[in-house]
């Protein structure tokens, strides 16, 4: 177990600030999809929110290519809340 949790921390300790972002907001961009699927307008709004506010600080920590695909990937989530948003019985 002691060996397990070493490895572990050893793993972490050597992962990318950028790697870890680039992760992270692509398992975001996947959640609020599925948010949006099952109308759950508020949680999808959130994790665009975060989506928004995580792009910015991923300049210079990943790939351009990366960062134009997740700048697209918002774009169309942002259109999909809208779009949403406006069916949605009030």
């Amino acid at each position: 177990m002691a060996d397990e949790l070493g490895e572990l921390a050893e793993a972490i300790r050597k992962l990318e600030v950028g790697q870890f972002l680039l992760s992270m907001v692509s398992t975001l961009a996947s959640l609020v999809y599925g948010k949006l699927e099952q109308g759950e307008l508020g949680q999808a709004k959130a994790g665009i929110d975060a989506i928004a506010a995580l792009l910015p600080v991923m300049k210079g920590q990943v790939d351009d290519e990366f960062l134009r695909g997740f700048e697209r990937a918002l774009a169309d989530l942002q259109v999909a809340y809208a779009g949403a948003s406006s069916a949605s019985p009030d």
